[in-house]
């Protein structure tokens, strides 16, 4: 399907004041959701009564509902944001676009987006895919950018923002406050609470005698992001020294890297892989995260725990821990890039394991006396 030939033109402000029907388009991945997070809360805050949507991929959607919530109706812990959370799932129709399977499911997923007669629709992502879901929606005030991910996207906006503030958080508040043309504050984040998951967690320490524990994220979404597994291995064996005990977190694929972290802690460290819903129950119970520039990362500084970061080719600036007591570390030898190379980034390996175990150290002795 494509989008209408002609931009409608944009509503005035009064046309949009009180706004009733707000659509958040914000796919993924799981750092740039959360990151998003604030400005949605923040909308929220401002328009209490407005029904508001959240467009978002099926793999991130535990970030806004729980799994076993319905994904609309009235909001709960278990949906603390948005009336209604729309699913897509743009991998699979991208595999088999011209399939008569694709065309039903697109054409339903359309059917149901503009039922839900959205009178403002946000593209925080800036991305073509986002932009033309954006304008799927039938809203008549399309939002973004005005210097988006993509820069055919903005094309598809009725209106264009200049994004303020230098840290991504910041520039998506900026975005929203313009939707509303008024200042906003940023407040607390609220992720869904899941007791299913909340018990598995709870059970999982029990069994594995951990109690006060550090977090630590070895992996990462490319090569040049990824701090060496072994140094987390030796890091969480200092730890264990102090008495604190450090529990592993891995993705699918990433099992030999789990395994080179326990190896190098001398077997110190535990060891496991969770659910997105697992894993914000155990980062809520964290002492302390330690990892680079992921998702993980990003939830923790939602969540307030403290964070060591870890930083190489992207730039803590715009993309480190935001809302949480933290501690970044980055070498003068690092260069900004965007390019997802796979290859170790030199700055990256010069951060060494006395300097992260001392912001442990530090951090710990600050929040946990």
């Amino acid at each position: 399907m494509s989008p209408p030939a002609e931009i409608p033109d944009p509503k005035s402000d009064s046309d949009l004041t009180p706004i009733r029907r707000l659509l958040i388009v914000r796919l993924s991945s799981m750092g740039d959701v959360i990151h998003t997070l604030p400005a949605a809360f923040a909308l929220r805050d401002a328009l209490p009564e407005a029904y508001i949507g959240w467009l978002v991929e099926e793999r991130w959607a535990e970030l806004l509902c729980a799994a076993s919530e319905p994904r609309s109706g009235s909001r709960s812990p278990r949906r603390p944001l948005a009336d209604k959370v729309h699913v897509v799932d743009t991998k699979t129709w991208r595999k088999n676009p011209l399939s008569m399977q694709t065309g039903v499911r697109v054409a339903a997923f359309i059917s149901d987006l503009r039922a839900g007669n959205y009178e403002v629709a946000i593209d925080f992502q800036g991305a073509v895919r986002s932009a033309f879901l954006a304008r799927c929606s039938g809203a008549p005030a399309i939002y973004g950018f005005r210097q988006p991910r993509e820069n055919v996207a903005s094309m598809l906006y009725t209106r264009q923002v200049l994004a303020r503030g230098q840290h991504v958080v910041q520039q998506n508040l900026s975005l929203a406050e313009e939707v509303l043309s008024k200042s906003l504050t940023l407040g607390p984040v609220q992720f869904p609470r899941n007791s299913a998951a909340d018990n598995k967690c709870k059970v999982w320490l029990q069994q594995e005698s951990v109690h006060d524990f550090v977090l630590l994220n070895p992996g990462a979404g490319w090569g040049a992001k990824q701090w060496p597994a072994e140094r987390y291995g030796q890091v969480a064996r200092l730890l264990a020294e102090d008495g604190v005990s450090s529990v592993i977190n891995f993705g699918p694929g990433e099992e030999r890297l789990a395994e080179s972290v326990v190896a190098g802690s001398q077997s110190s460290a535990t060891a496991a892989s969770f659910s997105l819903a697992e894993l914000i129950s155990l980062t809520r119970r964290a002492k302390l995260f330690i990892g680079g520039d992921t998702g993980p990362m990003h939830l923790s500084a939602a969540l307030g725990v403290p964070v060591v970061a870890l930083f190489g080719p992207t730039d803590p600036t715009r993309n480190g821990p935001f809302g949480t007591k933290s501690i970044t570390l980055r070498h003068l030898s690092s260069r900004t890039s965007l390019s997802h190379q796979s290859a170790a980034d030199p700055g990256l390996q010069e951060i060494t394991v006395n300097e992260v175990v001392s912001a442990a150290r530090e951090l710990l002795r600050q929040c946990c006396g």
